[in-house]
């Protein structure tokens, strides 16, 4: 018999998501996605120029940048800004979100623009970078939809889907879409990052408490797959409703 999660959730069932969009009136695309009691809005930017680096190649870039708001959490944490240097989590989180909206874009059909997602924590109740990716990935195709409409591109350079999701051990039970109070004790967790194709982007897995055995890790592999299958259908359902 397994334990209750905290929540009440069964193991494979993923906190009430929404995917809002048109929440900001300047972006070109933005979003406003909600796993539970974890809000994050995406913004999505579309800059008529590439990074320096890149000018002259004939394709384009898709970069990130992640932060909390002040009071996203328990306690009032300090502005990134005010200590004039952002953390090691943060600048490790926003790689991650570009990495991953970057390996569903054909670069080239971009053209030389780059699309700017600028993601900022409203609240954070576990899995605020997995609600970050979910969440640009339907910023980033709002804005290149808006594009295609006034004209300024013709093609569509979105391959694939991309969403993410978390994962644990839990009480010795593998279990899908981690909340705070699961996070903060889980003997193992991990975050998968997946296409609609079902191809891997990236999966970052951690015993925290213990090692996790292949069997747990294949558990956790199949729950996010199901997840990220949900958050597919959520994501084409928001597009659909802008």
């Amino acid at each position: 018999m397994t334990a209750p999660r905290p929540s009440g959730r069964i193991a494979d069932q993923l906190r009430p998501v929404t995917l809002e969009t048109g929440v900001n009136r300047y972006a070109e695309g933005s979003c406003l996605v909600s796993f539970g009691h974890t809000r994050v809005l995406v913004t999505a930017s579309v800059e008529e120029n590439v990074p320096g680096w890149m000018r002259g190649k004939g394709q384009g870039w898709v970069t990130a940048e992640y932060g909390m708001l002040p009071r996203a959490t328990h306690t009032r944490g300090r502005r990134e800004a005010a200590s004039g240097k952002q953390s090691g989590r943060t600048q490790e989180i926003q790689r991650l979100i570009g990495r991953s909206l970057r390996a569903v874009v054909d670069l080239k059909a971009l053209g030389e623009r780059q699309v700017v997602l600028d993601c900022d924590v409203i609240q954070a109740d576990g899995g605020t970078r997995t609600a970050a990716i979910t969440g640009a990935w339907v910023a980033m195709a709002s804005a290149l939809k808006y594009l295609r409409e006034e004209g300024v591109m013709t093609t569509d350079p979105i391959l694939d889907q991309v969403a993410a999701v978390s994962c644990g051990v839990c009480a010795d039970q593998p279990v899908l879409d981690l909340d705070y109070e699961e996070d903060s004790s889980a003997e193992a967790d991990s975050n998968f990052v997946l296409t609609g194709a079902g191809d891997i982007v990236e999966i970052q897995a951690t015993g925290e408490k213990r090692g996790f055995s292949r069997a747990e890790f294949d558990r956790l592999f199949e729950l996010a797959h199901g997840g990220c299958a949900e958050l597919f259908a959520l994501q084409r359902a928001a597009l659909e409703a802008r």
